[in-house]
């Protein structure tokens, strides 16, 4: 769960083709098709089921796997320590500025400042029996929907990024991401040398597309969460559009794959990290990475309809 070393971009430590292809995070070479973990905690009673799960992931040419500590309240970190080997070469990403919270009405609570920043560094050390994290994100509150910080949990970027980067000079993290941030927050935190942004991005929900092509100007990956929109009841989502129902019917192919096909075309430096509990699922993910987008199909996905955030309301 280190740095990637495999001898060909092209292909992973294990030898399998990266799933979409070679991408970069950081100095890192990863696939272009990640795996995201939330979704493993609906196998907290099948913990074989969870743990064959995963190493599929590697069978199918996954190396990059994103994680939280409030996953399960570590219970995710816990599968991917146990599922994944060394010699695997999986680039685990994890992030911070949330803490679990089972017994809340939300099972997680802000922890932005800086000595929860790093407490919950140590905690993910722990749970994924780690010495070193490849990439942390650092998980603001800028950005609906979901948490947003009150009180003594509105802390200012420039801290934040200042014990980031202690973490990362002490070696207990590798490098630096954001996550449900502002473009003002990625051009505050550049001279950070962050790697990556993971914000709410699909589709049919295209606000940050000056972020993005910022991100692309500066070799950082871009990173989207709810790929297919639709994880909360107001969000549109990707797989209802008629253009891309018309469209997977024409390529055979299912619409959740049109949709993160869009994604991997739109952008070089877009990596995917698709959430499942479900090895069918999984496996169908993964072959968003053959789905061909012609001209006429791009530019017919290009024509759908962005609903901008502001104009949604979360309650």
């Amino acid at each position: 769960m280190t740095a990637n070393n495999s001898p060909s971009p092209q292909l992973t430590v294990t030898g399998a083709p990266r799933a979409g292809g070679a991408g970069t995070i950081g100095d890192l070479t990863v696939s272009r098709i990640g795996y995201g973990a939330m979704q493993l905690e609906r196998l907290r009673d099948d913990r074989d089921a969870a743990i064959a799960l995963l190493r599929r992931v590697v069978e199918l040419g996954v190396d990059h796997v994103d994680t939280a500590q409030f996953y399960g309240n570590g219970f995710v970190n816990g599968l991917i320590r146990d599922a994944f080997r060394p010699e695997d070469g999986v680039v685990v990403v994890s992030k911070v500025g949330a803490d679990p919270d089972p017994d809340g009405p939300f099972p997680m609570r802000p922890a932005q400042r800086p000595e929860q920043l790093r407490a919950s560094v140590e905690d993910n050390l722990v749970s994924l029996g780690l010495d070193c994290i490849p990439v942390v994100n650092l998980r603001r509150l800028d950005t609906r929907p979901g948490l947003r910080a009150e009180g003594d949990q509105v802390v200012d970027l420039d801290d934040q990024l200042a014990e980031m980067t202690a973490l990362r000079d002490e070696g207990k993290i590798g490098a630096i991401g954001l996550s449900a941030v502002t473009l003002d927050g990625v051009r505050r935190a550049l001279p950070a040398g962050i790697v990556c942004v993971q914000n709410l991005y699909s589709l049919v929900t295209r606000d940050d597309e000056e972020m993005l092509r910022l991100c692309t100007d500066e070799q950082i990956a871009w990173v989207p969460f709810f790929p297919l929109g639709g994880a909360f009841p107001q969000l549109p989502k990707v797989t209802d559009e008629p253009a891309v129902t018309a469209l997977a019917e024409t390529l055979g192919r299912t619409p959740a794959q049109v949709g993160l096909a869009w994604l991997l075309h739109h952008a070089p430096n877009t990596l995917l990290i698709p959430g499942t509990a479900d090895t069918g699922h999984l496996e169908a993910n993964i072959a968003t990475g053959t789905v061909a987008l012609d001209d006429a199909a791009t530019a017919a996905l290009d024509a759908v309809e962005s609903r901008p955030l502001t104009e949604i309301t979360f309650g």
